[in-house]
């Protein structure tokens, strides 16, 4: 199995009402080579789905508003993403969570605090799934 750059350069939207988590999303995946887009909540991320197009998202659930299973949902509904894998962020590492996850569309689950490694193997895991958007 090659495990060429392959993944570099993939748009990335992270939507996290915690501004330490997403600082450290987006350096984390800016060391890995890739376009980081934040959002702080379901709202401001719906707007940037439509205006950036990402190939991968990763969104919190626990958020002001709208939160992570709402957003997911939304965003799966709509024809131009329902193919766009979404990765759930939660403090907890509850089976109901990732269960939910699933249901509402998301393709894995990310435990917060999660390290530099865990964080880009798991898009390195997903991106092949993406083809070329």
């Amino acid at each position: 199995m090659s495990t060429t750059r392959s993944t570099s350069g993939l748009k990335i939207l992270v939507i996290d009402d915690s501004n330490t988590i997403r600082r450290s999303a987006e350096i984390f995946l800016r060391q890995g080579g890739h376009d980081v887009v934040l959002a702080e909540d379901g709202f401001d991320a719906l707007a940037k789905v439509s205006d950036h197009e990402p190939h991968l998202i990763f969104c919190d659930i626990l958020m002001p508003r709208l939160d992570g299973y709402q957003t997911c949902a939304i965003i799966k509904r709509n024809a131009r993403f329902s193919q766009t894998p979404v990765v759930m962020l939660s403090s907890k590492d509850g089976v109901f969570d990732k269960a939910r996850g699933r249901m509402v569309g998301s393709q894995q689950y990310l435990t917060k605090p999660f390290t530099k490694d865990q964080l880009l193997h798991t898009v390195a895991q997903l991106a092949p799934a993406q083809g070329t958007a």
